[in-house]
């Protein structure tokens, strides 16, 4: 193959590139322009943008797994819900507190739990998942177990507050975006190099000197914090919080997010937030056979492009070299 082939197939890959996100950002500028469900569609889209990305840190660039990320985003969630419609609490303030909380719950939790591996580790950070909710559910003094917490003032600073949709959706996208672009950054860092080097091989990079153990739970870490930032605009966008939001389906549906749109990619969390939120609209009107439907979408997804979507213009530069 010559230079001029390579080059062509990769300036293809980039346009295939452009041509995805170029999909995505025409879906949200049509939606912010109709307005209509779909903005709220494009809420929770955002919000699971941030979740995703920080469970991509940990298992996409670190090579973990984890089961209890809802956890977290119980933490930050309930301790902004609490503070801000019992307590009267700005949201910021009561944010950055449920993010200190989740960070200081990962750090407890982490330190012993990151020792194991494999299966082990997945049923550990099931167990906290679950754990969490459980308390979310019984205590109920503070919680209101599931009647949920109602009356959540909007998202806002100070005496700036957002409550239109059009106005939440900006807020979010740009939190994303903020969200994205520190994740990008953490990949090219040293830190993230390191990440890399533990999901690659710990033995190999124990050998090169790296501390595995104290960079597993600094990506354990950072993971949650995202998940304290998602929780808690979840439910000042939503002004309603209840622990089924938080349960298991959370960790099924960031998942399927997390591997249709790319592990280990940067922008893959936001490719599989956006799909996996806008799928379910889209086969309505197969009505009963809605569900089967959208099942068969994702299991074409992951047949033909196994590591998410994000990866489509790398197949495509491959399927090219090939046939040329």
């Amino acid at each position: 193959m010559n230079l001029p082939t390579i080059i062509s197939a990769k300036g293809r890959g980039n346009l295939a590139a452009w041509l995805l996100w170029g999909l995505a950002a025409a879906f949200v500028a049509y939606t912010f322009v109709a307005g209509g469900y779909l903005i709220a569609v494009l809420h929770f889209a955002c919000i699971y943008t941030v979740f995703v990305t920080g469970l991509n840190i940990f298992m996409g660039f670190t090579g973990q797994v984890s089961f209890g990320h809802n956890a977290f985003a119980a933490i930050g969630g309930y301790t902004s819900a609490v503070l801000t419609a019992t307590y009267g609490w700005d949201p910021l303030t009561a944010g950055v507190l449920g993010l200190a909380g989740a960070l200081l719950c990962a750090l407890i939790i982490g330190y012993p739990v990151l020792r194991l591996r494999g299966h082990y580790l997945a049923m550990a950070t099931l167990a906290i998942g679950l754990i969490v909710y459980e308390v979310a559910v019984q205590w109920d003094s503070v919680t209101h177990g599931y009647m949920g917490i109602s009356g959540i003032p909007p998202l806002g600073i100070g005496r700036f507050t957002v409550t239109s949709d059009r106005g939440i959706l900006i807020f979010l996208m740009i939190v994303a975006g903020l969200a994205l672009l520190s994740a990008a950054g953490i990949r090219r860092s040293r830190l993230g190099r390191a990440f890399v080097a533990a999901a690659g091989s710990e033995d190999a990079a124990r050998a090169l000197g790296i501390d595995v153990a104290r960079y597993k739970l600094i990506a354990f870490m950072i993971s949650a914090a995202y998940a304290a930032i998602a929780g808690s605009l979840f439910v000042h966008a939503v002004g309603f919080v209840s622990p089924e939001v938080f349960g298991l389906p959370m960790v099924v549906l960031s998942f399927t997010m997390l591997y249709v749109g790319g592990i280990g990619t940067v922008g893959g969390p936001a490719l599989g937030a956006i799909i996996i939120s806008v799928l379910p609209e889209s086969f309505r009107t197969f009505k009963d056979y809605q569900d089967l439907a959208y099942g068969a979408a994702l299991i074409v997804i992951l047949i033909y492009a196994p590591r998410g979507l994000a990866s489509l213009p790398e197949l495509w530069a491959k399927w090219r070299r090939r046939a040329a």
